[in-house]
């Protein structure tokens, strides 16, 4: 599928609907670490997250973009300051760095994956940032042992250039500084080929 064929655009509550099934009512993020998200019924975590999006909407601004390919919605991603992520403390890689936003999730439909929709959506979401102030982004990874579909993959972090700032064998911290993008900003398809040249990236694992 061309480049062309692809559009981001932010996450809205009219569109918070075309988020894949199991996400559009996973709550891992939102409801954080006193309470279990997986004991929600599904139609009072669906309101969950909806008001959890219209909160941060309001209270902070954009927190999420959405990927369509062909009209299409192929995958979405999903940030906000760690204050706004109740789950962030939960880790033993915790807590994210004050000058951080956290990537939450990121999550490309499996007829995507292998086409570079995950590294665009990281790029998409750098390019959000920084003219919004925003120094870093910072993601809790997952390795193979602790893998879960509300985590990123380590490997895909790394892939789209992350480092990983607090080591540990199951959730490593990892980090990307924003100060380089400056100059592509506004141009995610642009800033693609200039910071990561034809290389479309590796496949993503599914994530809530």
């Amino acid at each position: 599928m061309s480049s062309a064929a692809r559009r981001i655009v932010p996450l809205t509550l009219d569109n918070l609907d075309e988020l894949p099934a199991p996400c559009r009512s996973c709550v891992f993020w939102e409801v954080g670490p006193v309470v279990d998200s997986q004991e929600l019924p599904k139609d009072e975590a669906v309101l969950a997250k909806e008001a959890w999006v219209s909160a941060t909407l309001l209270d902070w601004g954009s927190c999420g973009k959405v990927v369509y390919v062909a009209g299409v919605a192929a995958g979405y991603a999903m940030f906000a300051p760690p204050g706004f992520v109740p789950r962030a403390v939960s880790f033993p890689t915790s807590p994210v760095s004050g000058d951080a936003v956290l990537l939450m999730n990121v999550m490309v439909l499996p007829e995507w994956r292998n086409s570079g929709v995950g590294r665009m959506l990281a790029q998409a979401v750098a390019a959000e940032l920084v003219p919004r102030g925003v120094k870093a982004i910072e993601a809790f990874g997952s390795t193979g042992a602790a893998s879960t579909g509300c985590l990123l993959p380590t490997d895909y972090l790394l892939s789209v250039g992350f480092k990983t700032v607090r080591p540990h064998p199951l959730y490593p911290r990892l980090r990307m500084e924003l100060k380089s993008t400056v100059s592509w900003r506004y141009d995610v398809e642009y800033a693609l080929e200039r910071i990561f040249g034809s290389n479309v990236g590796r496949s993503l694992t599914p994530v809530g």
